[in-house]
């Protein structure tokens, strides 16, 4: 079964340049997303529980959004942080877009919302 593309917004209190360091960076990625976090030649590794998954930077522009892609996963999928602005209320949006098959969309965005919540914590929001 194919996976789909998926989209959740999170307003934040933040400015971009902080919460960027959070999506981009091993120490900021350690303090909310994984339990440990390293990164050589733009391959980041993830620690959960014993276990390490490794990812690839695909695609970045600073403070505006960084995409990764899991090695063991198919090319044509990735997990993206990107940073909005909204025009109306000028507040910061942190957009994630994940794959995920259709049935696990909402247990997906139920961990997203966790460790998302683990995030603004941090952030002191």
């Amino acid at each position: 079964m194919s996976k789909q593309l998926y989209t959740l917004e999170f307003p934040v209190r933040c400015s971009p340049t902080i919460l960027y360091e959070f999506l981009s960076t091993p120490a900021g990625l350690g303090e909310w997303f994984a339990e440990k976090v390293d990164e050589r030649d733009n391959i980041f590794y993830f620690g959960w529980n014993g276990s390490f998954d490794q990812a690839e930077v695909v695609e970045s522009e600073p403070e505006k959004f960084i995409r990764f892609r899991w090695l063991k996963g198919p090319n044509d999928e990735y997990f993206e942080f990107r940073i909005d602005k909204s025009e109306i209320t000028n507040q910061t949006i942190l957009v994630i877009k994940d794959f995920a098959e259709k049935k696990e969309i909402k247990d997906q965005s139920l961990l997203w919302d966790h460790q998302v919540k683990d995030l603004f914590h941090r952030l002191g929001n």
